[in-house]
């Protein structure tokens, strides 16, 4: 089974910033890639920003030049740096590892953290 932790949500102004942290723990051989998604209020789940193993990276058009994704395979654990943040980025962020463990291959999600940016 695999845990992923979240931090580093909150309350901002609009064009300030705000970097989450997700930490991956548990019986892990091998995470394939990791990722962030939102969901507002009334809206579907989307993909924010995703890394994979050799580092590639793929973001939403809406955050693009904004939001950075990275990765510290050595602690299994992603960041998403959030810059110059709009009122509409307001969302409860997840955390999402694609990982091997000793039993099988799976998609596992974090709590959320939530995301508030105020006008």
């Amino acid at each position: 089974q695999v845990q992923l932790v979240e931090s580093g949500g909150g309350l901002v102004q609009a064009g300030g910033s705000l970097r989450l942290s997700c930490a991956a723990s548990g019986s892990i051989i091998l995470i394939h890639g990791m990722g962030w998604y939102r969901q507002a209020p009334g809206k579907q789940r989307e993909l924010v920003a995703g890394i994979i193993s050799g580092g590639i990276t793929n973001y939403a058009d809406s955050v693009k030049g904004r939001f950075t994704i990275s990765r510290d395979n050595a602690k299994n654990t992603v960041y998403l740096q959030m810059n110059d943040l709009k009122p509409e980025d307001t969302a409860v962020y997840y955390c999402n590892a694609d990982a091997t463990t000793f039993t099988m291959r799976g998609g596992y999600w974090g709590q959320g953290t939530q995301v508030t940016v105020s006008s």
